[in-house]
């Protein structure tokens, strides 16, 4: 496969799930700190695990392409980072949730 036909295979969809994923977590914080009153809670834990299963699925796949095509181990390499870039995001909204917990 060419650079262009992974890029439409595998990068383009784990960049906008990493991306999808850091709006949606943001938009749930947000309305958390809007609406204090825990009612949102749920969600954002539902929400918290099907995000982590569905990452954690690309970031498998991503790490597979990334030592089965030598060729493009540079651009694997750019997505992984780009999806687990939100791992310190996770914990930093965790521990703001925790702090505004009632």
């Amino acid at each position: 496969m060419t650079k262009k036909q992974y890029h439409h295979a595998t990068g383009l969809f784990s960049t906008q799930l990493a991306l999808g994923s850091f709006v949606v977590g943001t938009l749930l914080l947000l309305l958390h700190l809007h609406f204090p009153d825990g009612a949102l809670f749920g969600i954002g834990i539902v929400y918290l695990a099907v995000a982590v299963l569905l990452n954690s699925v690309v970031f498998f796949n991503l790490f597979y392409l990334l030592f089965t095509q030598k060729n493009h181990q540079e651009y694997f390499t750019i997505k992984l980072l780009i999806l687990l870039a939100n791992i310190p995001v996770v914990f930093v909204y965790l521990k703001i949730v925790g702090a505004t917990w009632k």
